[in-house]
């Protein structure tokens, strides 16, 4: 049983709709996942819905629903964007599952059991919004709170906490002795600053019902219910415990009758990558691997840490109408444009700025007039000239190609997506100018340059190809329709098809037609 390469999104919070920061996230997963797969290995991709807590509740009373009839809606909007997204995920969690529901309280259960959850009066401030105990520390300078917090009020109750604080030394030990441990370099820097400076305090992880009933019972105490982020941390081994993953049932025993046994049993855990957005770098680099070791469980090999976007210089708000709605581009431009924009515009690590005028001027630079016309000309070349059937091989993009293939290879592997795109549009920048050097338009007025002309005519045809495996990870629909035009029905993958020379003598080709079809932008 070998472990499979398993790969994490945030959860994505269920009450609100699906914008720029969700689609940016999901693609740089999918799109990290792919090209492992397309390098050979065994992937597992998951995404999924945290589905609990106060603001759920309260808009579902708002809108007469019973709770989980109202995320059951919000649900299949959801999973219908991951679909328009095209992603490549293995799994879809919800946190009012029930297998979730079991992993929490076996969690729960056994950190309660040993010591590390205890019960204790709460005297202070708390944000209805954000679902979060606050402190002076918190505070505004002139002592006002920040308008994210809306209303907040004062509290005193009893609540569930877990023993969070004693293992502060430890997390900073292992981050240490861990330098990719969060990626990139300054996230991690961020972490440990934090954790240098402040000292950590228990962690409340409970609500009373009487307060809040829309969440996941306290196994030990059935007054309260479990706090979202502790719920939602724990979706990372709901799925692998639910296949029957050895690493997270011989941790959590009492799982073993809850789940049927799996032939073979899944090997996940643990996570290789948890991909987050900065502002939750805090629960996922601190509470969530604090979590895990008090249970037992090994943590993830690694957090990737993402940027925000904004809109033309500002910060995309709804409430100001400066905003992008993915689906939106997806519909008018096509769902590989708004893909490639996203990798090719922002690296992995600092925030970025849409514009609409980049997202058309990358459209009809590096897709329509770099890619598309690529594509389209070599093989109309090669109809017009040959009858579409490929020559013998021969070797001049070779060098070139192999290069690329190499530096796309290595990228992948350290999640440098953005220079992944570069070495593969060198590669499609140097095949437009090799048609240009070449003219083979004038090569087919001369019967004596009949073999120069199929030389050329094969190194564009199989550049092609080799382009089409590279984009594989980014651009699965476009490099998939590069292959049906190739007259080729298998998935170009990098491991097996990035060799020079996969194109045959007398193989027959499809027929060209536009990737990207030029828009007018007047």
């Amino acid at each position: 049983m070998s472990k499979r390469f398993y790969i994490t999104t945030a959860i994505d919070y269920v009450n609100g709709a699906p914008h720029l920061g969700h689609a940016y996230e999901k693609v740089v997963t999918d799109v990290i996942a792919r090209g492992r797969s397309s390098l050979g290995e065994e992937t597992f991709f998951l995404t999924g819905l945290d589905e609990h807590g106060q603001k759920v509740q309260q808009a579902a009373l708002a809108e007469h629903k019973d709770p989980q009839a109202y995320v059951d809606e919000l649900a299949a909007l959801w999973q219908d964007f991951a679909a328009r997204l095209n992603l490549s995920n293995n799994d879809f969690v919800r946190t009012t599952q029930p297998r979730h529901k079991q992993v929490v309280g076996a969690l729960l259960t056994k950190l309660h059991d040993q010591g590390d959850i205890y019960k204790a009066e709460y005297r202070g401030w708390y944000s209805w919004r954000q679902e979060t105990f606050l402190t002076d520390k918190d505070r505004n300078p002139d002592g006002t709170w920040d308008p994210i917090y809306g209303e907040v009020k004062e509290l005193v109750e009893q609540n569930w906490y877990f023993k969070m604080g004693r293992h502060q030394q430890w997390l900073i030990d292992h981050i240490e002795s861990h330098p990719d441990f969060v990626y990139p370099d300054n996230r991690r820097n961020e972490v440990l600053g934090f954790l240098r400076k402040e000292q950590l305090a228990d962690l409340c992880i409970s609500r009373p019902r009487e307060r809040l009933n829309w969440g996941i019972p306290m196994p030990f105490d059935p007054d309260y219910v479990n706090y979202v982020w502790f719920d939602a941390l724990t979706n990372y081994i709901t799925v692998p415990a639910s296949l029957g993953d050895p690493a997270i049932l011989g941790a959590l025993p009492a799982l073993a009758a809850a789940f049927e046994p799996k032939n073979p049993p899944a090997s996940l855990w643990p996570a290789d990558v948890h991909v987050i957005g900065k502002d939750i770098l805090k629960f996922h680099a601190v509470y969530w691997p604090i979590m895990l070791h008090a249970a037992g469980i090994a943590l993830p090999r690694q957090i990737v840490v993402h940027g925000w976007w904004q809109k033309n210089g500002s910060k995309i708000s709804k409430a100001t109408g400066n905003i992008v709605d993915p689906i939106a581009i997806i519909e008018e431009w096509g769902l590989d444009a708004f893909r490639f924009y996203v990798l090719r515009e922002l690296d992995i690590g600092p925030d970025g700025n849409w514009t609409d005028a980049g997202f058309a001027a990358r459209y009809t630079a590096e897709l329509a007039n770099g890619l598309g016309n690529l594509v389209n000309r070599s093989l109309s070349m090669l109809h017009r000239y040959r009858d579409g059937l490929v020559p013998a091989p021969a070797a001049d993009l070779a060098g070139e190609a192999a290069t690329a293939v190499e530096q796309v290879r290595s990228q992948l592997a350290r999640h440098e997506l953005q220079p992944s795109l570069q070495s593969i549009w060198t590669l499609i920048t140097r095949a437009n100018q090799y048609v240009d050097q070449t003219a083979p338009f004038k090569l087919a007025k001369e019967p004596e340059q009949a073999k120069r002309l199929d030389e050329v005519l094969y190194n564009l045809a199989e550049v092609c190809r080799v382009i089409a495996v590279l984009l594989w990870p980014f651009l699965p629909a476009t490099a998939c329709r590069i292959y049906r035009q190739l007259g080729l029905d298998n998935e170009p993958k990098i491991g097996t098809d990035a060799a020079w020379g996969g194109l045959k003598p007398g193989h027959k080709i499809g027929r060209p037609e536009a990737l990207f079809p030029r828009k007018d932008l007047a």
